[in-house]
């Protein structure tokens, strides 16, 4: 799976479902690249596309379960990762870094607030 695949659906795991145009803006991909890759997702069962309730207009793309499951496990396995290479830390890096998990959490916060964007 491409890096891009991944990050739309942690993306939709994180926002819910969003618009085409939407995807693409917070993935920096062209809105004609994501819809085909958004075709190739729901041909392999991750995501789907539904009628937004609020605008019969709007089409969103939502993860189905398997779209789901695929990103938990690959947050697991990340997990994991990150738990082997702290386990050969010194004790003294590993401090360091429990030090610095305020300022790598705003980080995030703002990197995430960064891609996402306004809701729809």
């Amino acid at each position: 799976m491409s890096l891009t695949s991944a990050a739309t659906l942690a993306t939709l795991d994180r926002t819910g479902p969003r618009r085409i145009t939407d995807l693409a803006a917070v993935e920096g991909v062209t809105q004609p690249a994501m819809t085909t890759l958004v075709r190739v997702m729901e041909e392999s069962g991750l995501v789907e596309r539904r009628g937004d309730a609020s605008d019969k207009r709007v089409t969103l793309v939502c993860l189905t379960e398997a779209g789901a499951s695929y990103v938990r496990t690959r947050r697991q396995a990340g997990i994991h990762a990150f738990e082997r290479l702290i386990g050969e830390l010194t004790g003294d890096e590993v401090e360091a870094l429990v030090a610095a998990l305020p300022a790598l959490k705003h980080l995030a916060e703002l990197e995430s607030q960064d891609r996402e964007g306004p809701r729809r």
